[in-house]
């Protein structure tokens, strides 16, 4: 049962980054009608903004902030490593009460980790969104970005048609948008 649930884990996990890779240079910002990237690297988001940001000194404050909010945090790979190291040594344990309380609280760090830097990603997107908005206040050319937008093109893409958008789909917010 235990290698059961750790396969499947492992299978999820893969997946996701999978799906993430494919993704991680897509956003694009539409500025005087063309189209630029927004995070031209992996190491760097919202680095390709940064020429038309770091003219108006606020927004290049917001864009500072959320560039720092994207450096990998050492709380979170701590809880991440916590986590599997507790699900695996669930695999050697014969007694069945000890494994089960080695993948639940394994399992549960993961969860938690899972949960807390998706939160902690969300909340610095808002920095990004903020930068955009207080350049667009005071600065020519407009910088069109809307990763809502975004999401919305690449499900009629795969869909071919603009009656299957739901609005309340849980893989709008969720599943286009993991990151680890």
């Amino acid at each position: 049962m235990a290698n059961k649930i750790f396969l499947i884990l492992c299978s999820l996990l893969f997946s996701i980054s999978y799906g993430n890779a494919t993704e991680t240079c897509s956003r694009i910002a539409t500025i005087n009608f063309q189209e630029v990237l927004v995070d031209p690297n992996s190491s760097q988001k919202g680095e390709g903004l940064r020429y038309f940001l770091e003219k108006d000194p606020e927004s290049k404050n917001y864009l500072d902030l959320y560039q720092k909010g994207t450096e990998i945090n050492w709380q979170n790979a701590l809880l991440g490593t916590l986590g599997t190291g507790l699900i695996l040594s669930s695999t050697m344990v014969n007694d069945s009460q000890n494994k089960k309380v080695l993948l639940i609280s394994g399992a549960t760090f993961v969860l938690l980790n899972f949960l807390i830097s998706r939160t902690l990603e969300v909340q610095n997107e808002l920095n990004l969104e903020k930068a955009i908005e207080e350049y667009n206040k005071r600065n020519l050319p407009k910088i069109d970005f809307n990763p809502q937008a975004l999401q919305f093109e690449e499900n009629n893409e795969k869909d071919n048609s603009h009656s299957n958008f739901n609005p309340f789909d849980i893989s709008f917010g969720i599943f286009k948008t993991w990151t680890f």
